[in-house]
């Protein structure tokens, strides 16, 4: 199983780590800063550099599958296409320094919170989510209009207020107890270790800066404040059915 180091800590850039496998999906290590693919979000990219000094560069990272195509509990770096002599220098039991594309990476941040600033604009229901490094988009279950002026406004007012990010988790039975914190449709909270991972936005003692924007399950990587998140809009708005509305999102 990999240690996911970005889970307690998405602002690290770089970590040490051993090859535990090189097969067909990837190169696998004890742990990991890399983020793979998940919860809407994209998967990281970046290199690792050999024991020989050599970087093997990733071009995206995957949660393992197993024979059935089930996920497991191991990550793949993905290598960029023409390694393939590098790549077979690689054995279990090398070390290696994986580093990911920091500014790749913060741009992933910045978007991910930028949504969750989104579900407390337009506090419906998400029935699909996309986060890559150059736009992000939520997938609304409504019907009513949504103006994309009046929410890069309010997306740019939550960003000034300066709301701090907190990583923290709950247990299944006080998610079981709070069902609507599950603000998505399509993407259920892992579980199976007893505790599931949350993100809040602001705080829960009410009023003004201290009130609370936005709380609910997560794993993605996020920024430590929505100043962080610097100018983002709403680049565009479609009824993508009778009762889905996609808003989009881009830096300005």
């Amino acid at each position: 199983m990999t240690d996911e180091l970005f889970r307690a800590d998405s602002y690290l850039q770089q970590c040490n780590g051993t090859v535990t496998r090189v097969d067909e999906q990837g190169v696998v290590l004890d742990r990991t800063v890399f983020y793979p693919l998940g919860g809407g979000q994209a998967g990281d990219a970046g290199t690792l550099e050999l024991p020989d000094g050599r970087l093997l560069h990733i071009a995206d990272t995957r949660k393992c599958k197993d024979s059935e195509g089930k996920p497991t509990k191991d990550i793949a770096h993905v290598p960029a296409p023409g390694q393939q002599d590098l790549l077979a220098t690689l054995a279990p039991g090398d070390s290696v320094t994986a580093r990911v594309d920091w500014e790749r990476r913060h741009r992933l941040m910045r978007f991910h919170t930028a949504t969750h600033l989104l579900c407390n604009l337009v506090p419906q229901l998400v029935n699909g989510c996309s986060i890559t490094a150059d736009s992000a988009r939520l997938d609304f279950n409504m019907t009513d209009p949504l103006d994309k002026e009046a929410l890069t406004q309010g997306i740019a007012r939550l960003v000034a207020a300066a709301y701090p990010v907190t990583v923290s988790s709950i247990t299944d039975e006080e998610l079981d107890a709070n069902p609507a914190l599950v603000k998505s449709m399509s993407v259920q909270p892992p579980r199976g270790t007893g505790r599931i991972r949350t993100i809040r936005i602001g705080n829960d003692d009410g009023g003004g800066a201290g009130e609370q924007i936005d709380f609910q399950p997560c794993g993605g990587t996020h920024v430590a404040n929505t100043s962080e998140i610097g100018a983002v809009v709403v680049t565009k708005i479609e009824k993508k059915s009778a009762t889905t509305r996609r808003v989009v999102l881009g830096f300005a």
